[in-house]
């Protein structure tokens, strides 16, 4: 591929990301709607149940880390799971039943009622984040979908589906990417606070072990 190719393939691309960024405007009301659902979930005393392959599964670990650690200012840590992670558990899951439950079978494992599942799939075909959503619903654990191309066969099984069309897996996992990161920018602020945006304080559930001063203020300026 020349020079001039390899800029149109640049210009291309960039011009097909922008309006899948601009698409997301459609979406202002379930965004919001999947804000309010995380926010509610974490402050409830519930956990964060996120799954994909691939791509997919590296947008779960990004958006987990993010309320487990930090997204940009300091607050407490709130339980958020990527169930795609750890190699042994989801090898011997695939290995003892099949590929399709490996996520299914750690919803039923990890998530109790009124958890949050969050499923990420660029075709919206693959079977195991399809199981994982009917595992969810019969756990009764609240659940939101991103979804690509026209939703495949995951669409409508989920309690809030946010669908990128289009035709490149790229683009639709950047689409994925930004919403994921929008999520993180609007629930922080109420994480930090303590309280939903109704201002109803926390459940009494306990999280885990009580506050603990670290041994040194965390960065102010994030560098990961």
């Amino acid at each position: 591929m020349d020079t001039n190719q390899s800029v149109e393939v640049l210009k291309t691309a960039v011009a097909a990301a922008t309006e899948v960024l601009r698409s997301s405007l459609r979406f202002e009301k379930e965004i919001l709607r999947a804000a309010r659902l995380v926010t509610d979930c974490l402050l409830r005393g519930n956990k964060l149940l996120v799954c994909g392959n691939g791509g997919s599964a590296a947008d779960a670990a990004d958006f987990t880390t993010e309320f487990a650690c930090r997204f940009a200012a300091d607050r407490r840590p709130y339980p958020a799971l990527n169930l795609a992670q750890g190699g042994s558990l989801v090898s011997a899951i695939g290995n003892d039943y099949s590929f399709e439950e490996i996520f299914a079978r750690q919803v039923r494992a990890f998530g109790s009622g009124n958890d949050l599942l969050i499923a990420i799939s660029t075709s919206g075909n693959s079977a195991n984040i399809r199981r994982a959503l009917e595992q969810a619903k019969a756990g009764k654990l609240n659940t939101i979908a991103l979804l690509g191309r026209d939703g495949g066969s995951a669409r409508g099984i989920a309690d809030l589906d946010l669908i990128i069309p289009g035709k490149s897996t790229a683009r639709i996992q950047e689409g994925h990417k930004f919403i994921l990161h929008v999520l993180c920018e609007i629930c922080e602020p109420v994480l930090a606070a303590g309280k939903s945006d109704r201002g109803e304080p926390p459940a009494q559930k306990r999280l885990g072990p009580g506050p603990i001063e670290p041994s040194s203020k965390p960065k102010t300026v994030r560098t990961r």
